[in-house]
């Protein structure tokens, strides 16, 4: 299919950074529950509380995304997941802030894979406070879109994650933290919540654990350990899906420099699910 016609495509999308979501995802991470004042900055990757996919019901799909076809191509491969994001932290942003971000279709390239056909969709996002020019955050977000599961397919071996890690955290997840995330980021996408539609439809094993909640708990791993640092840049690769039946693990290791993270999670049997790299200021 040619998806040329998409290449370059933007929307401009408006909105206020507000208490309450912040408030909640900290709840959700188990931490403070009090809304924060104006003025407070928003950690790394809590911007996904905002600008959410406000879609009619009518408009969505039967894997609870919308229909293709109007931003994002029409890609016709069923499996849709998070493949990974990369990062540029200019200035924080902060409760109170008027944001404007414009999103860009950047690239698209079809791929043959193990699993078959591939397609993967790279949008910029580019996000500004207040009216300012200046650049706030800048994200660079890659989706794969992948065939439906075969009958008796066999899951590709999962790479090992390290062996050593200065912190770790395990994390033990369940359907009410994977239901109370895709609200929080008002994510329909069925292979979070729908038990019986990820396994008879998607093929997989169990609910998935979200991309971007992988990746908002690396950073919080890291902002646990090193409170007072300022991420400046940030980059994650999915490597392989978590799911609700086995506790994870996420862990770090800082470099020598004293400005360079790596941070992963790995799966109940020490499997890599995702790899990143933190820059810090």
């Amino acid at each position: 299919m040619n998806f040329a016609t998409w290449l370059g495509r933007s929307e401009t999308s408006t909105d206020v950074i507000t208490a309450t979501p912040y408030a909640a995802l900290s709840a959700t991470l188990d931490g403070a529950t009090q809304r924060p004042p104006e003025g407070t900055p928003l950690p790394p990757l809590w911007h996904w509380l905002y600008f959410l996919p406000l879609f009619r019901q009518s408009e969505v799909g039967p894997d609870g995304h919308a229909h293709r076809g109007e931003f994002l191509p029409p890609v016709p491969l069923p499996r849709r997941m998070w493949a990974g994001s990369e990062f540029e932290f200019h200035q924080p942003l902060r409760v109170g802030d008027s944001v404007t971000r414009v999103s860009t279709i950047a690239g698209i390239s079809e791929k043959t894979g193990r699993s078959g056909s591939l397609v993967f969709v790279k949008v910029r996002h580019e996000l500004r406070r207040n009216g300012e020019p200046a650049l706030t955050l800048a994200e660079t977000h890659d989706i794969v879109y992948r065939e439906a599961a075969r009958p008796g397919a066999i899951a590709p071996p999962t790479s090992a994650a390290p062996g050593a890690a200065a912190w770790e955290r395990k994390v033990v997840p369940d359907s009410v933290l994977l239901f109370r995330y895709s609200a929080l980021t008002f994510n329909g996408h069925r292979i979070h919540y729908d038990r019986r539609y990820v396994t008879e439809v998607e093929g997989y094993p169990g609910l998935i654990v979200h991309g971007p909640l992988i990746a908002t708990l690396l950073i919080d791993l890291l902002r646990e350990h090193r409170p007072k640092a300022a991420v400046t840049h940030f980059t994650f690769r999915a490597s392989s899906p978590l799911f609700d039946n086995d506790p994870f693990f996420i862990c770090g290791e800082p470099a020598d420099d004293g400005k360079t993270v790596r941070l992963w999670a790995k799966n109940h049997r020490g499997g890599l699910a995702m790899d990143a790299t933190a820059l810090l200021a």
